[in-house]
């Protein structure tokens, strides 16, 4: 049971927790600030993130719009000892962003936004998704930075992971373009972390994930983009190992400007199809010669790719991730597309039980793998294949043999599979397969963990063990 009183005319409240449910002695205490409680109208949308999986009911919502409301939330968390989540975007599958019986942050109104178009730079809040800073960026400046590929995704949790997206053959991940950082850290302190300022931190904060403190602004170097050339070419399942075959050797000797994803997928009645998007962010002509060879591979059942604004290139998948739907996901790096692993995917896809679901190979390469391991937090450079086995599906009802199918896939495609994954994909997963996210990584991180959260307040994330003194 909760009980709390809230001060009409004030925003202060006072929560008393039923020591049985948190297993500590009651504390009453007062929460200063734009706080959400269960009794609220807003209390369910303001704990929900993008997996319906996720339900979980933290004691308040404390909605942050500045890094001094932030130092207070956390020092709430700390004084009552208290379990603390962070939501940007709250589009992780693993719904760390929310937790039960604690203080949950809610960034989503930190959206502040500041270009400098000279020194081609911005300046972002927390809060913001994807689309939102892409917007500001490209529409009025004609700039952008590298994020992810769904719009709806927050730009904290991603960046903080690495952040792969269409760009980063060209211009690196998200975490390579942050030049700067402002992070409120476990004793409250705003400390302002870039190359010559908490350099440490600066490193963990790119790759390191969620650990080491609230980043409540993040500054990225931007790049001119113009209209990108992208879209996408769909072959039916007795054409994809050949077409999947083709599409590697390209991207293997490909220039940086082409970025490229492959999806397999069902399509509207059911049948397997193999898709390579595409997006080519140099000159057109150019980028129309060196996709030639996909397009005009066999008889293609979709063939489509033209000049598009890359805002809304970026919007284009949201509307296969709308609200409401239960996620499962696993995944993997994988190095080499032989043929045993492209006959696994393939048997693997035509078992696949729903229809929304679907199996994902983003390439990483150029640009974001020529950077050292140790050069950032994120280690895993390589020109590979981000695996995503990524389930989704409706009703609760048929949650059981979703999850069995995604686990089996992933078992399945192990041994193809590098011993490492990309931190944003993970779920709720065992410390090995933290620890092979972070690679290695893991014991210098665990390093600027003790420094910066020696009593692990921030452990609500794809969590690093502070480092014994």
């Amino acid at each position: 049971m909760i009980n709390h009183e809230i001060t009409l005319g004030d925003v202060s409240a006072t929560i008393t927790a039923d020591a049985d449910r948190r297993n500590r002695r009651a504390v009453p205490t007062k929460l200063v600030g734009d706080v959400v409680w269960p009794d609220d109208d807003e209390y369910d949308s303001s704990r929900g993130v993008f997996n319906a999986m996720i339900d979980r009911r933290p004691l308040a919502v404390l909605r942050c719009h500045d890094s001094s409301e932030v130092g207070r939330g956390i020092a709430f968390a700390r004084r009552h000892h208290l379990a603390l989540s962070v939501k940007g975007g709250g589009h992780n599958v693993a719904g760390n962003a929310v937790c039960d019986d604690g203080l949950m942050l809610d960034l989503s109104p930190m959206k502040g936004v500041q270009v400098d178009p000279v020194k081609r730079t911005v300046r972002a809040g927390a809060g913001l998704l994807l689309g939102e800073l892409d917007r500001t960026t490209q529409e009025e400046h004609g700039l952008a930075t590298p994020l992810g590929a769904v719009s709806l995704t927050g730009i904290a949790g991603l960046t903080l992971g690495g952040g792969l997206g269409w760009l980063n053959r060209k211009h690196g991940l998200a975490c390579d373009n942050l030049v700067g950082a402002e992070v409120v850290t476990a004793d409250g302190t705003v400390l302002h972390a870039n190359p010559d300022s908490h350099p440490d931190l600066f490193w963990a904060l790119r790759g390191g994930g969620g650990n080491f403190g609230v980043v409540t602004v993040f500054e990225y170097r931007l790049h001119p983009v113009g209209p990108v050339l992208a879209g996408a070419v769909s072959h039916p399942l007795q054409a994809a190992p050949e077409f999947l075959k083709l599409h590697d050797e390209l991207i293997a000797s490909a220039p940086d400007e082409l970025s490229t994803a492959v999806s397999l997928a069902l399509d509207p009645i059911g049948q397997p199809v193999v898709t390579v998007a595409v997006c080519w962010c140099g000159p057109h002509d150019d980028g129309k010669t060196v996709i030639g060879p996909l397009r005009s591979y066999g008889r293609p059942i979709f063939n489509q790719v033209g000049p598009v604004p890359y805002t809304d290139w970026q919007r284009g998948p949201d509307s296969g991730f709308p609200s409401g739907r239960l996620h499962y996901w696993k995944a993997g790096w994988l190095r080499d597309l032989t043929d045993a692993s492209v006959t696994t995917l393939l048997d693997r896809l035509q078992t696949m039980p729903s229809s929304f679901s679907g199996i994902g190979l983003q390439h990483m390469g150029g640009a974001a793998a020529r950077i050292a391991p140790a050069a950032t937090a994120f280690a895993h450079r390589a020109e590979q294949y981000d695996m995503l086995i990524l389930s989704q599906w409706a009703d609760p009802a048929d949650s059981e043999r979703n999850i069995a199918w995604t686990r089996q896939t992933f078992a399945a495609m192990q041994p193809h599979l590098a011993d490492a994954v990309y931190v944003n994909n993970l779920g709720e997963e065992g410390q090995a397969r933290v620890q092979a996210a972070y690679g290695a990584n893991y014991e210098r991180l665990a390093e600027v963990k003790r420094r910066y959260d020696p009593d692990n307040l921030f452990e609500l994330n794809q969590n690093i063990v502070p480092a014994l003194v």
